[in-house]
């Protein structure tokens, strides 16, 4: 899957603004149909922390705000999403860049729906792996995400 225009200028908005831009982070890739994104997290001065590996703080925020924008796009405007949980483990120190790919399938937006249909609410977990370039994993990161069907208002 490629990127869209629309995917391109959303990623190239997202990488300026400021509380993203900040991590030291980019976006690499949108999919046009959102269901793929990849981030890129490098080692320079403004990630490395007082021991010269890439921050922890850095490597959170890199991977934070994404599979909750997938969901919010891909399940469109009649479903509330928001972040709930976080952890974050990590493996080992970056001394080099490091990226990370988020994935939703069509079995899981299928499987968010039909649950839905029977629940006003749920809640879904999804792993991120911090990975440099040999493949090695340097943080695993856990999200909870809150997902329910917008009330309708009257």
């Amino acid at each position: 899957m490629k990127e869209s225009l629309r995917t391109r200028l959303f990623r190239w908005g997202f990488n300026l603004w400021p509380c993203y831009r900040g991590t030291g982070a980019r976006v690499t890739f949108i999919a046009s149909d959102w269901r793929e994104v990849r981030v890129h997290l490098p080692l320079s001065w403004r990630t490395r922390n007082v021991v010269g590996t890439i921050f922890g703080g850095s490597l959170y925020a890199a991977v934070d705000p994404f599979y909750m924008i997938m969901l919010m796009k891909l399940l469109g405007p009649e479903y509330v999403v928001w972040d709930k949980a976080a952890s974050i483990r990590f493996r080992r120190p970056g001394r080099g860049p490091l990226s990370a790919t988020f994935r939703l399938e069509v079995s899981e937006l299928a499987e968010i729906r039909k649950l839905l249909a029977e629940e006003p609410k749920i809640d879904r977990t999804y792993g991120i792996q911090i990975l440099d370039a040999k493949g090695l994993i340097h943080a695993e990161v856990e999200k909870v995400i809150h997902i329910s069907l917008r009330k309708a208002s009257c």
